[in-house]
C-alpha cells in the first residue's frame, strides 16, 4: 500500500532528512522509514510538504508536466496594487524565464495562520499584506522571485495546499497520513 504523508514543515527546517550546514532536518519529526519528500520547500518557508514511499507518486505531485496546483500564502512588504496583481497573474519574466500565468489575491490575515518562531520582523513605517497564490508550476524560489519583480519582497512564505491537500490543523513539525 502507498504511503503519503502531509506534513506541515517549520520555518528553518530542511526538506531533507540529512541536517546540513546547522540546520535540522526531517530526521528530527519521528517519520516513518523509507519515504522521500514530493517536491521541496525552502528552509526559509513554512507549511505543507507531502512525503510518500511511492517513486511513480513522488514525480506525479513534485512535476510541473502534471499541473498539479499549489497555494501558497505569502506576506509581502507593502500593498500590491493592480497593476502589481495583474503582472502576477499573467506571468513574470525572471532570470531563468517568463513563469506561467497564476492565481493572485490581497487577502486578510488567515485565521489558521500560526506564530512564528522566530517572529516576522516588524516595522512601524511599513504595511505587510498577505497574498495568496495559486500556482501550477515550481520554479526555485518562485513566489518569492515573482513577488519581489513586482516590487513586493516576501517575508514570510507559507504553502497551504498542493492539489486537493492541505494543511487544516496541523501544527508545525506535525505530519498525519492523508493516502
Amino acid at each position: 500500500m502507498v504511503m503519503l504523508i502531509a506534513l506541515n514543515k517549520p520555518m528553518n527546517m530542511l526538506s531533507q532528512f540529512t541536517s546540513e550546514g546547522g540546520w535540522p532536518a526531517l530526521d528530527t519529526l519521528g517519520l516513518p522509514k523509507k519515504i522521500y519528500a514530493a517536491g521541496r520547500l525552502d528552509r526559509d518557508s513554512e507549511g505543507l510538504l507531502l512525503l510518500t514511499d511511492d517513486g511513480g507518486l513522488q514525480a506525479r505531485i513534485s512535476s510541473p508536466k502534471y499541473k498539479s496546483p499549489k497555494v501558497y500564502f505569502a506576506l509581502v512588504e507593502g500593498v500590491p496594487d493592480g497593476d502589481a496583481l495583474n503582472r502576477l497573474r499573467a506571468g513574470v519574466t525572471l532570470k531563468d524565464g517568463k513563469t506561467a500565468p497564476c492565481e493572485a489575491e490581497t487577502v486578510d490575515t488567515p485565521d489558521w495562520i500560526w506564530d512564528r518562531d522566530p517572529p516576522v520582523r516588524v516595522r512601524k513605517t511599513i504595511t505587510d499584506t498577505w497574498v495568496r497564490l495559486t500556482l501550477t508550476e515550481g520554479k526555485n524560489r518562485q513566489v518569492r522571485r515573482m513577488c519581489a519583480a513586482v516590487g513586493y519582497p516576501v517575508i514570510r512564505l507559507i504553502r497551504y495546499s498542493i492539489g486537493p491537500h492541505t494543511l487544516e490543523t496541523l501544527a508545525p513539525g506535525a505530519w498525519r497520513h492523508v493516502g
